[in-house]
């Protein structure tokens, strides 16, 4: 449950943590410092606002500017997507029947595997983006509400990796038929992003660890104790 106070989840009884954050985002190179200058505003599952500032070609002085709006926010379904599979790794547990007795240890495990497997699907989100085409992010939602326009050769893309929040930008180039793309990036680490990959982590151990336990004890559930006689 403390992982969920995280997410923006239809939950009752847990008092949510979901508030506004400011990060100024930073580079590894300095070459991409002067070329890149984000400043977000992350909400939950979206950047609700944003001031861009790019500077792609060294040898010009001009600088693409762009915003993003509370009104039209950048959704990251990378979020949105782990909260989804923790709800429903949750409901698995909530849907059980107060008293309910267990008949077996295979239906134990087979609870347990389900559990298992939205945990994963989660930690899977935020740890292994989804791959996109320069095609996709030009013609995303999120990209058409900037505001002004980006040049129709730059992309943007805002994702999750592990516990940081990347902004990433494509200048897309053609020579001679061909067509190839320079890649900058900036990015901020995002403690209870941090929190939650701890706080999944924890609880596919927890679960692996229980489904060991049972898988031993059912092993010995045939086997019937006899004093020896002399």
């Amino acid at each position: 449950m403390e992982c969920a106070r995280r997410f923006s989840l239809p939950i009752d009884g847990i008092e949510s943590l979901v508030r506004s954050e400011k990060f100024v985002m930073s580079t590894t190179n300095q070459q991409a410092t002067e070329q890149i200058k984000c400043i977000v505003t992350l909400n939950g599952d979206n950047v609700s606002q944003a001031d861009i500032n790019l500077k792609i070609n060294k040898n010009s002085n001009v600088i693409h500017k762009t915003s993003v709006h509370s009104e039209n926010p950048w959704k990251l379904q990378q979020i949105q997507d782990t909260g989804n599979h923790l709800y429903e790794a949750l409901q698995c547990i909530a849907n059980i029947e107060k008293g309910y007795q267990f008949h077996s240890a295979e239906e134990v495990v087979h609870l347990l595997s389900k559990i298992m497997e939205y945990l994963k699907k989660g930690l899977s989100c935020l740890v292994v983006p989804k791959k996109r085409t320069i095609e996709d992010l030009q013609s995303s939602r999120n990209v058409k509400n900037l505001q002004p326009p980006l040049p129709i050769d730059i992309a943007v893309s805002f994702y999750i990796q592990s516990h940081k929040l990347i902004f990433a930008v494509y200048h897309v180039q053609h020579h001679h038929g061909s067509t190839k793309f320079d890649v900058y990036q900036s990015e901020c680490s995002v403690p209870w992003l941090n929190e939650v990959l701890v706080f999944l982590s924890m609880a596919l151990q927890l679960c692996q660890q229980l489904k060991g336990k049972v898988g031993v004890f059912s092993q010995y559930r045939d086997v019937q104790l006899t004093v020896p006689t002399t």
